[in-house]
């Protein structure tokens, strides 16, 4: 099997595993219960805390303000935003965001502009300067700017503390939210509230955290017992926490390789007819997309899988529909159509790239003919 789709979602390391397991057995406490299990399960959640903070900065100074677990980014991304809302409702009724985000953002979006906010997209294709052109959307009625720091269709990415630092200049006020689902441990990141998801970085699916800065106030968006400072209520997972928190420790992935294996990737396309690139040089590395001309992204997929190489035509979440976001960069319907995404893992090698790319070619000869 040659997996090349982990940007949808990635195999949980051994370490993640480990850590799941032995917390399972020996630390299985409920974190509120006063007894020594419930102290253990507290201690290891609070240790988990710690390492996001850290993981966050990407520096050994960790960012200042607190962590909440969730079940993934898309309950992280709607908490921040409605939990937000009475926060940033009387500092305007402008909101600033993408036309590539993530529909757990977009819908969200969507809800408050139908509440009476004014929702502003911007389409990177229509920008040279994307990032600046965010800040330059910000007045002082803006309440929040949201935005992915890394887009999970063809690695497209903001400068994100650029935009966090410029946008605070402009208006104090305004919150700032990213969605750092694709970015984490891979750019660096800041803001206000930021949503991270656990199995995009080889932890197991259901656990992610929402960063809030200190001084920053959200009502939660699940009620109940009272958990995680009344912010997030329900028992939490500590295996899953526990996990989540080895997989940070135990991530490998390293910019200059997957820069390495995306120019190898690309100089492998380049012998093949008619092929579009459309994740360009602002593009993470570690995510390419790419369009074969003449052949349907279904009919690629398929095939592909015949040989149990294992990619996507975009978002997972889309399920093949089309999202709009390689419009929004500038992709051709045509060229959308018969786009192929490839996402990349520390354990992908040059020789999985050789014979994807060999597959690809005996179904251009297959499809075209």
């Amino acid at each position: 099997m040659i997996y090349l789709d982990n940007a949808a979602t990635t195999k949980p390391c051994k370490e993640c595993r480990q850590a799941v397991c032995d917390t399972m057995e020996t630390a299985f406490g409920n974190a509120s219960s006063l007894h020594k299990l419930g102290t253990s399960s507290m201690q290891i959640m609070s240790r988990a805390k710690r390492t996001i903070l850290a993981a966050l900065s990407g520096t050994k100074t960790p960012l200042d303000g607190t962590v909440i677990f969730t079940s993934g980014a898309t309950e992280g991304n709607n908490t921040a935003l409605l939990g937000a809302s009475h926060r940033f409702r009387p500092n305007g009724k402008r909101i600033v965001s993408t036309a590539i985000e993530h529909p757990s953002v977009a819908k969200v979006l969507t809800r408050l502009e139908d509440d009476g906010f004014e929702v502003v997209r911007l389409a990177p294709k229509d920008y040279e300067d994307f990032t600046g052109a965010l800040i330059g959307a910000v007045d002082e009625n803006t309440a929040l700017v949201s935005a992915m720091a890394v887009n999970n269709e063809t690695g497209f990415k903001i400068d994100i503390p650029r935009l966090y630092r410029e946008v605070k200049r402009k208006n104090s006020k305004t919150i700032v939210h990213i969605d750092a689902v694709q970015g984490f441990l891979k750019v660096p990141l800041d803001g206000d509230l930021i949503s991270v998801s656990g199995h995009k970085i080889h932890a197991s699916k259901g656990i992610g955290a929402l960063f809030i800065k200190k001084g920053q106030n959200i009502l939660p968006l699940i009620s109940g017992g009272g958990q995680q400072g009344d912010l997030r209520s329900g028992t939490e997972p500590i295996e899953l926490i526990a996990g989540f928190e080895a997989a940070i420790k135990a991530y490998s992935g390293d910019t200059a390789k997957f820069a390495e294996m995306k120019a190898y990737l690309l100089d492998r396309l380049a012998e093949l007819e008619n092929i579009g690139i459309n994740s360009d040089a602002l593009c993470v590395p570690n995510i390419i997309n790419f369009s074969v001309r003449g052949v349907r992204s279904e009919i690629m997929l398929h095939s592909l899988e015949e040989d149990e190489i294992y990619v996507s035509s975009g978002s997972a979440c889309s399920r093949g529909k089309k999202s709009g976001v390689l419009g929004a960069l500038g992709v051709s319907d045509k060229d959308a159509d018969c786009a192929v995404r490839v996402s990349l893992c520390a354990d992908n090698t040059a020789k999985e790239l050789d014979a994807l790319c060999m597959k690809i070619a005996k179904t251009i000869e297959r499809v075209r003919r």
